[in-house]
């Protein structure tokens, strides 16, 4: 199948996947084995043991490529996993400049783990891609990138960000979980790695935990294709199953996604109890003129603070919702709220976060694809 010729919502049901060539099953099957049996030592049709490969995985990495506009896709066993598995590509004394407005666990993994390792990491604003410059050194071999960022909703021109780490021979990746490959493509803005949480979006149902790598270099490819097999952080067969069967619907969710995102956001910027609400898709947004050119739509993911500006209002408003149901994660069908301070957040040491931007009353909402009508009345009652 020639992945490229078709539009954004054929791509995302036929990508990568193939009739199964034993029995003509239109849906993928779930390879549930760990191991192959070899007609003789070395012919093994391609599989021989299933940390190694898996055709279930195969097929889901061939899918993840196509709708990133890439040519390599690699899964793993969670988005951490994943960000793991890129890391593994620094060595002792190599720098890397990272968005200081990102994921909690990102954070984590790079202060706690890697920066034991003799890896140093900025964590700046990038707001302005200008300035991102002045932190980049000979020893800087990654700039690391994510946006719309989680949870204050920066946007980062992936373009300019990516013209200057290759001005300086590092790689800029970029974690698109926010956005999905529905939305943004960062390869297409001259991203060298893209990374994804499938858990969020990809799934699309809150049941399973994936991550995934997508490349288009060869020799990149080939040194995270030998740590995934070498260090084994790899999905089951069933989760990848379940991955592939998430983006068949990616384009109908995310386009209801945008849809009640929009109007859940324009509710709360008109509510009199509401002092500031983050989305991209307002035209005072500081980069939308960035998000319109590099993304297709402004998607579900809604930050916003109260006037009453204290942990007591901000847990008022949590634990007072119906519809909204208060927990970690986000993407999923159904609309989540969250307390990014005390939950996705609290690895990160409260004063870098409030000089970041993130207050404790922060509130995020993972806006699902319910009657939107609905989720508002929800957030009305909730608020007071």
């Amino acid at each position: 199948m020639a992945d490229q010729q078709y539009k954004r919502g054929t791509l995302l049901i036929h990508a990568g996947v193939e009739p199964d060539p034993s029995t003509g099953a239109i849906m993928t099957p779930i390879y549930q084995t760990s191991t192959y049996v070899q007609a003789a030592p070395g012919d093994h049709k391609g599989y021989e043991y299933a940390r190694t490969q898996n055709p279930t995985r195969t097929a889901l990495q061939k899918a993840l490529a196509a709708i990133e506009h890439g040519k390599h896709g690699l899964c793993f066993g969670s988005g951490m996993a994943a960000t793991d598995a890129i890391m593994r590509l620094l060595s002792p004394g190599d720098e890397v400049v990272v968005s200081n407005d990102l994921y909690g666990g990102t954070y984590r993994i790079f202060t706690k783990v890697y920066a034991n390792y003799g890896i140093k990491f900025h964590f700046i604003p990038m707001n302005e891609a200008a300035g991102v410059e002045a932190y980049v050194n000979a020893n800087t071999k990654m700039i690391w990138v994510e946006t719309p960022t989680n949870p204050l909703l920066n946007v980062i021109d992936i373009e300019a960000v990516s013209a200057i780490a290759r001005k300086h021979g590092a790689k800029t990746v970029v974690d698109n979980t926010f956005a999905s490959p529905y939305l943004q493509n960062p390869l297409d803005w001259g991203a060298d790695i893209v990374i994804h949480s499938a858990t969020k979006y990809l799934g699309g149902h809150s049941d399973v935990v994936h991550g995934c790598i997508i490349v288009n270099d060869d020799e990149t490819e080939e040194k995270l294709r030998f740590i995934q097999n070498s260090c084994g952080a790899v999905p089951g067969p069933h989760d990848c199953w379940l991955v592939l069967r998430g983006i068949k619907t990616l384009h109908v969710r995310m386009d209801r996604h945008c849809e009640n995102g929009e109007k859940v956001a324009r509710f709360l910027k008109e509510h009199p109890k509401v002092a500031k609400v983050l989305w991209v898709g307002f035209e005072d947004h500081p980069n939308h003129a960035i998000a319109k050119k590099q993304m297709r739509g402004f998607g579900g993911m809604i930050s916003f603070v109260l006037k009453e500006d204290s942990m007591d209002a901000a847990v008022k408003v949590l634990k007072s919702t119906k519809l909204f149901a208060l927990a970690e994660s986000l993407g999923g069908v159904e609309s989540l709220i969250g307390h990014p301070a005390s939950m996705t957040h609290g690895s990160i040491p409260r004063e870098e976060r409030i000089k970041n931007g993130l207050p404790d009353s922060l509130i995020r909402l993972s806006v699902g694809i319910e009657d939107a009508d609905d989720l508002i009345e929800d957030l009305k009652q909730a608020i007071g």
